[in-house]
């Protein structure tokens, strides 16, 4: 089958392959946590592109050549691309010397047409730039292999979710290349599969991240409500860098999520998320935040205008209770679920920590606490845990009376791998299944009472709970003795033969 002429439906692993074949034949010297951003806002254009020549054969044949009312229908279904400033229309002047500022205008001819919901999200990418793609002549050679790889993909040929789920496979395979710079914009998918699991969100739910990164873990989320048959829910985001921000808008509109909510701003200082003048209260709240943040704003963190940090302030150096806080803070009272990955010392630090730590403990809301296996990410091998918070718990809460934590060690729950290791789908239901009906399994999960704790001075650190000690099989001593006793003629008996043998070749070699 020939992928780019003929009129089949094209499948995920052909999309995939086809895609990362054009991302990978174009590439240079470029890094690929940079040259991912050129990449996926090629396939963005494109399939605008391609998305606008359907709509707009679609509309014409409805309503002639009425070229206003076409244009606007096609604003009101999704967006209106200049038939001037199409991908076909820039291919065709892929040998010109100014191709990069080419792709610019075109780009931001788009963002002018849609104000309402494409407005700077190429913001942040120079096509034309020398400092990031090089001299006029390296540069426009790495553009024109990328419009003449991506001109033979026809986009219109393929669902919603397969090209959505492909955009997530480039980023993917980008995130996997960029090694330790990955971190910002990318969480290993079946890591995030699992986090979105554990959340577990309901149809009517508000959903957010608010480190989004690219946006899958939240698309991942909105995916478990869509298994139970539901497309009620609504997703909103928050990202600090500016180029993930964009390619997080651009995910969500290749998944047909045009209206989720993303915004651009530091979570811990300037939140954006917010509704009539407070901070948006989310049923379900997903994260990867960044591991022990430097600098993350503690020096403001006192005069906070949201009382965030009521509990306490984190430490300066270490912001991870930092986002813990504001996803708690941002949380339906009585009801809302936080899921967040964080770092082991989370579980047992103390100072401002733990004192955070007993407080959150005091009130009811740690729900579970889950231990995943070292080298999952490859920007840390430390091994990382999963806490689940809930507001259900809390006074007044319709879990309120559930008082136990539970702690699962699922360190163990891995298949290895040469560079990462990789959780499963086995490892996956495994732990889900163990945390969604509460089970208590041997040297793996433990439910365990506030009392405990406290007697462990509110220490969470998993071993604590959960004896993993294996007991080595005990040795009969006597039996062994035994046996070799009754080896030991045999062992002279053959001593007596192999002399024989040597003796027999040392009279034959003199001979």
């Amino acid at each position: 089958m020939n992928l780019f002429t003929n009129t089949e439906t094209i499948t995920q692993g052909e999309l995939n392959n086809a895609l990362w074949s054009a991302a990978d034949s174009s590439r240079t010297s470029l890094d690929a946590g940079v040259y991912k951003d050129y990449v996926l806002a090629m396939l963005f254009f494109k399939y605008l592109s391609d998305l606008s020549v359907e709509q707009e054969k679609r509309l014409t044949e409805k309503y002639g050549e009425d070229k206003e009312r076409i244009k606007r229908k096609m604003k009101m279904e999704r967006f209106y691309i200049p038939k001037d400033q199409r991908f076909a229309e820039v291919y065709k002047q892929r040998e010109e010397d100014t191709l990069g500022q080419t792709i610019n205008q075109a780009l931001e001819a788009i963002e002018e047409q849609n104000r309402d919901k494409l407005e700077g999200i190429f913001r942040n990418i120079d096509f034309n730039s020398e400092a990031v793609l090089g001299r006029a002549q390296q540069r426009n050679k790495m553009l024109r292999d990328l419009l003449s790889d991506f001109h033979k993909l026809d986009l219109t040929r393929t669902n919603q979710d397969i090209l959505g789920n492909a955009y997530m496979y480039l980023i993917e395979r980008f995130g996997s290349e960029a090694g330790k710079k990955s971190g910002e914009f990318y969480t290993p998918r079946q890591i995030s599969r699992l986090l979105a699991k554990l959340s577990q969100p309901e149809p009517g739910d508000r959903i957010c991240d608010p480190a989004c990164g690219s946006g899958s873990l939240l698309l991942l989320a909105g995916e478990e409500v869509k298994k139970q048959g539901s497309d009620n829910f609504a997703l909103y985001g928050q990202e600090s860098t500016g180029t993930t921000y964009q390619l997080c808008r651009m995910n969500m509109f290749l998944h047909g999520m045009d209206s989720a909510r993303v915004e651009w701003g530091d979570t811990l200082n300037h939140p954006q998320l917010l509704e009539h003048d407070h901070l948006m209260r989310f049923d379900t709240q997903v994260a990867n935040p960044p591991f022990s943040l430097k600098k993350w704003g503690a020096d403001n963190a006192e005069g906070d205008q949201w009382r965030r940090f009521d509990r306490g302030i984190p430490p300066k150096d270490k912001g991870d209770y930092a986002f813990i806080l504001h996803m708690l803070a941002t949380a339906q009272p009585k009801s809302g679920r936080v899921a967040v990955i964080v770092p082991h010392g989370v579980l047992f630090r103390g100072g401002a920590e733990g004192k955070i730590r007993q407080s959150l403990l005091e009130d009811n809301l740690i729900d579970a606490v889950i231990g995943l296996p070292a080298g999952l990410f490859q920007t840390t091998g430390i091994p990382v845990a999963i806490l689940i918070l809930d507001r259900g718990r809390e006074a007044g809460g319709a879990k309120a009376d559930q008082k136990q934590v539970l702690f699962v060690e699922a360190s163990k729950e891995f298949t290895p791998g040469k560079a990462q290791n990789s959780l499963d789908n086995p490892h996956i239901e495994k732990i889900y299944s163990t945390y969604a009906e509460r089970k208590e399994i041997e040297k793996f999960s433990r439910l365990v009472g506030p009392e405990e704790i406290k007697e462990n001075d509110y220490n969470l650190n998993i071993t604590r709970y959960v004896d993993t000690f294996k007991e080595e099989e005990s040795v009969d001593i006597a039996a062994n003795l035994q046996a070799l006793r009754e080896l030991e003629p045999k062992l002279k008996e053959l001593e007596r033969q192999m002399q024989e043998h040597l003796q027999k070749l040392n009279l034959e070699e003199s001979a």
